[in-house]
């Protein structure tokens, strides 16, 4: 099997590659190396295997078409390439613009003209349903609830792209949609919520389940936007990449289609909550104060994951006290990468 991973060098893409590079994959990475540590990724694919690692932009339309000219025998791409921050997509919306959009469309177009038959994974995003601020919300001591929505959002939920970030990546998810319905290429959306796991360089920015962990094995203090209460369904990465590997198992039934994945009801956490978690599992209390809340932030974002469930026969595995135990682990054994974060 020969799989191409767009932002292979990123946290998703690194995991994805070490899934396949233990199956015995040859593996294409595309990645600009402009997130900060993605070069500390790189290095260590590089002791994982043989690896075939280009680095350029998704917005250059000749270096993607080029990898499928010499490589006609690709069978999956993982598109992860992507400016992946609401914050930077509101300073800078046509840089946002041109990466998620119009770098997917060149991966598209690249494929189509090469007539590729390979698969394509797309990861997009929770944000293309807005702030949900038409489903009824209830409001507790340390979180918010749906009042009536049990067992989360699904996809038949609407549409409201909410941000330059949601635009892009919401745009996006529909161009990758329609290739597969009016030129027939093999497409599945992963519309993903708050993923987090090893190898994950957790910023301020984006990566808020890392980037936690990260400041408190420092000491050093936190910033919550909002009032805290938001609530997210987390999903440690293995969890994803299973998901990954059963829609290509399973392409034909779930060609063109596009699915709400995340940890679902019994992963959920407030960030207030998932503070108090971590200062017990660490041992030590954490520093933080309030800011303003963010453009486009959801009080609260629950994956409905019965699609996948009914199509594809997943659900979560790694509940989120044991997949924190292994970011955690992770986190000491690196910590002299991630001292200067």
């Amino acid at each position: 099997m020969k799989i191409l991973i767009t932002g292979g060098c990123g946290f998703i893409g690194s995991n994805v590659a070490e899934r396949y590079f233990k199956k015995g994959a040859e593996i294409i990475v595309l990645d600009n190396l402009s997130r900060k540590c993605t070069d500390l990724n790189l290095s260590w694919l590089k002791t994982l295997g043989k690896l075939d690692f280009i680095k350029g932009d998704i917005r250059d339309f000749e270096t993607v078409s080029a990898i499928f000219r010499k490589n006609p025998d690709i069978d999956v791409v993982f598109h992860l390439a992507a400016q992946v921050a609401v914050t930077t997509s509101v300073i800078n919306p046509v840089e946002d613009f041109e990466i998620n959009i119009h770098g997917t469309v060149n991966l598209l177009e690249s494929m189509r003209r090469s007539n590729s038959k390979a698969i394509l994974i797309y990861a997009s995003t929770n944000k293309v349903y807005g702030d949900l601020t038409g489903i009824k919300l209830t409001e507790k001591k340390s979180s918010y609830e749906f009042t009536k929505l049990k067992k989360g959002v699904s996809e038949d939920c609407q549409l409201d792209f909410h941000s330059p970030y949601g635009c892009s990546k919401g745009s996006a998810d529909q161009y990758v949609r329609d290739y597969s319905r009016i030129y027939g290429l093999r497409t599945v959306v992963f519309r993903q919520s708050c993923i987090y796991g090893c190898h994950q360089f957790g910023m301020e920015d984006q990566g808020w389940v890392a980037h936690f962990a990260i400041q408190t094995f420092f000491n050093r203090p936190l910033t919550i936007y909002g009032n805290g209460k938001q609530v997210r369904d987390i999903l440690f990465a293995g969890d994803l990449v299973n998901a990954y590997e059963a829609a290509v198992k399973n392409i034909k039934k779930c060609s063109g289609k596009i699915y709400n994945i995340g940890g679902g009801y019994k992963n959920c956490v407030s960030l207030l909550e998932f503070i108090s978690i971590i200062e017990k599992r660490m041992g030590k209390k954490i520093s933080y104060k309030f800011a303003g809340e963010r453009p486009g932030d959801q009080k609260i974002y629950i994956s409905d994951n019965t699609l996948l469930k009914k199509e594809l026969n997943w659900e979560p595995k790694t509940g989120k006290e044991k997949g924190l135990d292994l970011m955690l682990t992770w986190i000491e054994a690196n910590s002299g990468l991630l001292k200067d974060l």
